[in-house]
């Protein structure tokens, strides 16, 4: 049966979406699989299965490996665009996932891209670490917003660059210190109100961005890191905005729909 399929990307770290309804559960991996592959499906990071709800949406998250995910800030902020399109006077949407409710304020549209505003859930399970990985002995921050994070901040010896990242970021996200895996992140802190990272995405790898990955790191920098608790966070993709709070984690960066069609795989 052929599914709707829409794709959109928060700078670049892009999911396909399609009705929960229009899918089989036991055959859902597989297609997420199929879907994502960059060179044989329409290719993404990760595939969201939704459905509309009076407030929004819920949705069940699968990485491009078919592995199910607790959350993604940008595949929520994706859906929340999703969600919008069409409703000018919609400022307010919820977004129900494995990790919990994730309320979305559209504070403004340029075009295509919806800028909003998301209160992503307070840190919990922050410690600092060090494991052996990729034959050297590495200090990490683990933590979780949502879904599981490992952070490593950068120093004169372990520089923030893609070497790195494809040396420790697949050692790191498949360490037996985390049975679930973990996403992890490389931190470089260049001022205390701004950050840089590389992201490497349990199921899915290096990516161009990452809403959870930039409230992790957002956090670590803080708490090790001498930054600020209002960052610029800066990925490859562009940069989004995080401020840490007492009441959680604020998350402001775009999203937008690039593709509307139909997969007859």
């Amino acid at each position: 049966m052929p599914i709707d399929i829409v794709k959109a990307h928060a700078y670049g770290n892009d999911f396909l979406f399609a009705p929960i309804d229009q899918t089989i559960e036991d055959q859902r991996s597989e297609l997420a699989r199929c879907v994502c592959h960059r060179h044989t499906g329409i290719g993404a990071d990760g595939l969201v299965l939704y459905a509309p709800t009076a407030a929004g949406a819920d949705m069940t998250l699968l990485n491009a490996d078919g592995g199910e995910a607790e959350v993604s800030g940008n595949a929520v902020r994706c859906l929340a665009a999703l969600v919008a399109r069409g409703q000018p006077d919609l400022r307010d949407v919820v977004v129900q996932t494995a990790a919990g409710a994730i309320t979305l304020r559209l504070v403004e549209t340029v075009g295509e891209r919806l800028t909003f505003e998301a209160l992503m859930r307070s840190p919990t399970g922050i410690r600092s670490r060090t494991l052996e990985a990729a034959g050297e002995m590495v200090d990490v921050v683990e933590l979780s917003v949502g879904n599981p994070q490992c952070i490593v901040l950068g120093r004169p010896d372990l520089p923030v660059n893609e070497a790195q990242l494809h040396r420790f970021g697949p050692a790191l996200a498949t360490h037996s210190a985390f049975p679930a895996g973990s996403n992890v992140a490389l931190v470089e802190v260049e001022s205390p109100s701004r950050i840089r990272i590389l992201i490497w995405e349990r199921g899915v790898g290096p990516t161009e961005a990452s809403g959870t990955g930039a409230c992790a790191s957002a956090v670590v920098a803080a708490a090790y890191g001498g930054a600020s608790r209002d960052v610029d966070v800066v990925s490859p993709g562009g940069t989004q905005h995080v401020t840490w709070t007492d009441d959680g984690i604020l998350l402001t960066g775009w999203a937008e729909v690039v593709m509307v069609g139909r997969w007859h795989g």
